[in-house]
């Protein structure tokens, strides 16, 4: 007997211009149509909401890497200047922290700032998988230059044919419908 493989049709629809791609994703979404992903040389400031993406924890992300490098640089400096090698600089007393404190807030913030900056880029690299070395994954190279495609699949609309979804494209506005099957 032999097996049959579930092959998931993917359609790339390809539009010229960001408010027509965004006019067709309303329209679409409307039709009760499930956009997977939309690729574009730019953010397209409304998009979002409308194909289903969720607001991002990116700012969530920061404030730990911001808490952990607040947390480090005051454990860092109360080790080296205040436990490890006390020095008297300036008559500044060097048993306490919370006295020399004034004196640490530069590096303190220097030092959040610099770990949420790097925290927060390299998790959103990894998240989008766009580490050297990770594969790249676009449909069309021409959306990092000045084209728009939308991405949909049949796992996300089971219930509409290919013919269909291409003479839906088409009354939208696609300018060229590429369609495959991903094993």
């Amino acid at each position: 007997m032999a097996e049959t493989k579930n092959f998931t049709k993917v359609v790339h629809a390809m539009f010229d211009d960001d408010h027509r791609l965004l006019d067709a994703a309303k329209d679409l979404v409307g039709k009760g149509i499930r956009i997977k992903d939309v690729y574009s040389p730019f953010p397209i400031h409304g998009l979002d909401p409308v194909i289903g993406i969720k607001r991002t924890r990116l700012a969530v992300v920061s404030f730990m890497f911001g808490f952990f490098g607040i947390s480090l640089a005051l454990l860092g400096m109360w080790y080296f200047m205040i436990s490890d090698w006390p020095m008297n600089i300036g008559g500044k007393p060097s048993f306490s922290l919370i006295e020399n404190l004034p004196a640490f807030i530069p590096v303190t913030f220097e030092f959040t700032v610099l770990c949420a900056a790097h925290g927060m880029a390299i998790t959103y690299l990894i998240r989008n998988g766009t580490l050297p070395g990770m594969p790249a994954v676009n449909p069309d190279p021409r959306t990092t230059d000045d084209k728009f495609v939308m991405e949909i699949t049949n796992l996300e609309n089971p219930n509409l044919s290919s013919d269909e979804l291409s003479e839906m494209l088409k009354a939208v506005g696609a300018i060229e419908i590429n369609e495959k099957e991903i094993a």
